[in-house]
C-alpha cells in the first residue's frame, strides 16, 4: 500500500501544507495510508485529519518513517546533513546550482533516496501542475509597497506576518499608505504567469497604476530602462537558462525612479539570476534589504511569501495538487516520473 506521510514544517513562519483533510479522505478512499505529522504552527488543527481517517504521529519523526513511506513537505529539511534515504515530496531548490541544493542532493545520493521536487511537477506540456505563485505574488506585492511606504517616511520596512485572510492583509496596507502624497507606479515582468497575476491584482485593488509586461516585451534580451523608469519592480520569471538581465549591477548608481525591487521569483544565488544588485533573500524580521542610499534602493526577496496567507494559499494548493497525489501508486510515469527523471538527471555528475 502507497503510504504518504506528511510532515510537520520545521521552517520559521511556515504555516502552510500541501494537504487538506478534505484531500486526505479523497486518499484514504483511493487506498492510500495517509499518516500526519502534529504541528504546533500548521494553519490547519490536526482534529480535520483525525476525523479524515489519518494516522497521527509526533512532529519531526519523519526520519525513523517506514523506509516506503512517501515523505511530503513544502520547505527544506533541516541541514543536519544526514543521509536520506525516503523519497520526498517537497521544494528543493536544487536544480539550478545553489549551494545548499547542492549540500541536499549529495544527501539524498547519500542516503538512497529520491527528490520529487514540487517546483518540477509538471504535466506533458511542461506546465507545472500546482503552484503558490498567485498567493506568492499577491503577498509579495503588498511586502513591496510596504517597503516603498517605509521609505516615503524615511525609514526601512518593520517585520511582517501572517494574516487570517487577504481581506485582513489588504486593510493593514491601506494603513500603511494612507498618509503619501501620491501612489508608486509599478513594472511587473511575467505579468500573464501564475506570480504575475497576484502582484498585478493586489496592486489593482491598492490603486497602483501598473505596467505589465510578459514574454513578448522582452523577447529583445534588455537592455531595459523602462524598468529604472518605475517605482516599483517586481520580477515574477523563474530563473533559467537564458533568462536576460531586468535590473544590472549598474542600476544602483546611475539615475533612476526606481526605489523598491521585488523579487518575487527569489532565487539570487542562481547564476540565472535576472536581478544584479542583490546576493541574499530577506527574511520576515527584515524584509527589505538596502543595497543603495542615496537615492535608496531597497530589494524585498522573502522565498516563503505565500504563507502570509497559509490558510487561502494552502486550500488553493492543496486542491491543484490532489490530482497527482492520487497517482502515487505509480512513481514511474506521468507527473512522477517526470519528476524522477529531473532528480537523476541532475545527480548523475556529482
Amino acid at each position: 500500500m502507497t503510504h504518504l506521510w506528511v510532515r510537520a514544517e520545521q521552517r520559521d513562519n511556515e504555516e502552510r501544507v500541501g494537504l487538506s483533510p478534505e484531500g486526505a479522505a479523497t486518499l484514504i478512499e483511493a487506498g492510500i495510508k495517509v499518516t500526519v505529522e502534529e504541528s504546533q504552527s500548521r494553519c490547519t488543527p490536526i482534529q480535520g485529519y483525525i476525523n479524515a481517517g489519518c494516522n497521527i504521529a509526533p512532529a519531526n519523526t519523519w526520519p525513523s518513517a517506514p523506509l516506503d513511506a512517501i515523505i511530503f513537505g513544502l520547505k527544506e529539511l533541516p541541514e543536519d546533513g544526514a543521509p536520506l534515504p525516503h523519497k520526498h515530496i517537497m521544494f528543493g531548490h536544487a536544480f539550478k546550482g545553489q549551494p545548499a541544493g547542492q549540500r541536499l542532493l549529495r544527501r539524498f545520493i547519500e542516503g538512497g533516496g529520491t527528490l520529487y521536487d514540487l517546483e518540477y511537477l509538471v504535466d506533458k506540456t511542461g506546465y507545472r501542475v500546482a503552484a503558490f505563485g498567485y498567493w506568492a505574488g499577491y503577498a509579495g506585492a503588498a511586502v513591496a509597497l510596504k517597503c516603498w511606504a517605509a521609505q516615503q517616511r524615511g525609514k526601512m520596512a518593520e517585520a511582517v506576518g501572517t494574516y487570517p485572510n487577504a481581506a485582513n492583509l489588504v486593510a493593514d496596507l491601506k494603513n500603511d499608505l494612507m498618509n503619501v502624497q501620491a501612489m508608486p507606479s509599478a513594472l511587473v515582468i511575467g505579468a500573464l504567469g501564475r506570480v504575475g497575476a497576484g502582484a498585478s491584482n493586489l496592486c489593482a485593488k491598492m490603486g497602483i497604476t501598473t505596467t505589465k509586461w510578459d514574454i513578448p516585451e522582452t523577447a529583445s534580451g534588455g537592455p531595459f530602462p523602462e524598468v529604472l523608469e518605475h517605482d516599483i519592480f517586481f520580477n515574477c520569471i523563474l530563473a533559467s537558462p537564458g533568462t536576460p538581465v531586468f535590473v544590472p549591477k549598474t542600476a544602483k548608481m546611475i539615475t533612476r525612479q526606481l526605489t523598491v525591487i521585488c523579487d518575487i521569483a527569489c532565487d539570487p544565488d542562481s547564476n540565472f539570476s535576472p536581478i544584479k544588485v542583490y546576493d541574499r533573500t530577506t527574511n520576515w524580521n527584515q524584509p527589505a534589504l538596502r543595497v543603495h542610499d542615496d537615492p535608496p534602493l531597497d530589494v524585498t526577496a522573502i522565498d516563503n511569501l505565500p504563507s502570509m496567507l497559509p490558510n487561502e494559499s494552502s486550500l488553493d494548493y492543496a486542491e491543484q495538487l490532489l490530482p497527482s497525489l492520487l497517482g502515487l501508486n505509480d512513481l514511474s510515469s506521468g507527473v512522477w516520473g517526470r519528476a524522477q527523471s529531473t532528480y537523476l538527471k541532475h545527480t548523475e555528475k556529482i
